[in-house]
């Protein structure tokens, strides 16, 4: 008795293959998605120079501002000072929606004032009749539920002096005086170069104006004499 087979059997090897294809075509559509979606997060900022340095006494501003492709929803920020390794809050409010301002502001540490505004993504606060005991870092902390989560900080420090630095101009008086005077000198030189082409075309103009002036004089000579010669003798009569 026979037994007829149902048909060729297809090679193991290619599911083998189409299984290890499939899951580096999925861990990259994956990788992809994590990274458009932190590059849509919060972003906290304390500016291109995230440092200060100022006069004990005087009134600064450390600035933060945040951003957000996705937009926000109950974004939650904070003020933190960092005494000695110790975050002392300094001040932590909500913000409910884009362009909103936070309210209330809840204020923890004397001196202090915040001075944000929803408009401009502005959580900035500022100190007043700052001492000694206020140099240090500050992290401007920001959430956004949006992010299932996800912190988002930017740090500022301060520093207080008895008296500013003078700073030392020489060097950059010297290369600013240096530049200058080798573009005035570039600038009379050019001038000067000019100035001589000018004069030197103008004497070349009254070359060729003279030489045609004794040329057409040569000319009108050659006509006179020529005439002169070509008339005819009447013969005498005896």
């Amino acid at each position: 008795m026979e037994v007829q087979g149902s048909g060729p059997e297809e090679p193991r090897s290619k599911y083998l293959l189409s299984s290890h294809t499939t899951w580096p075509r999925t861990s990259l559509i994956i990788t992809l998605l994590l990274s458009v979606w932190s590059a849509q997060g919060l972003e906290m900022s304390t500016g291109k120079v995230p440092f200060l340095e100022a006069l004990n006494g005087s009134t600064v501003i450390l600035p933060c501002t945040y951003a957000s492709c996705i937009g926000i929803k109950n974004l939650y920020f904070n003020w933190q000072y960092n005494d000695n390794g110790t975050m002392q809050k300094v001040c932590e409010s909500v913000i409910p929606l884009d362009g909103m301002d936070p309210h209330p502001v809840s204020i923890f540490r004397e001196r202090v004032d915040f001075i944000g505004t929803g408009d401009h993504n502005n959580i900035s606060i500022l100190l007043w009749n700052i001492t000694f005991e206020d140099e240090g870092q500050y992290t401007c902390f920001g959430r956004n539920p949006k992010e299932k989560g996800k912190n988002h900080s930017a740090i500022f420090t301060l520093v207080v002096v008895d008296e500013l630095r003078v700073v030392d101009n020489t060097l950059t008086i010297i290369i600013a005086s240096a530049v200058g005077g080798a573009i005035a000198l570039l600038m009379t030189f050019m001038l000067v170069k000019n100035f001589i082409l000018f004069v030197l075309f103008k004497i070349e103009e009254k070359k060729k104006i003279e030489c045609l002036v004794q040329s057409s004089s040569a000319d009108e000579t050659n006509n006179v004499s020529g005439s002169k010669t070509s008339k005819p003798t009447t013969p005498k009569k005896k």
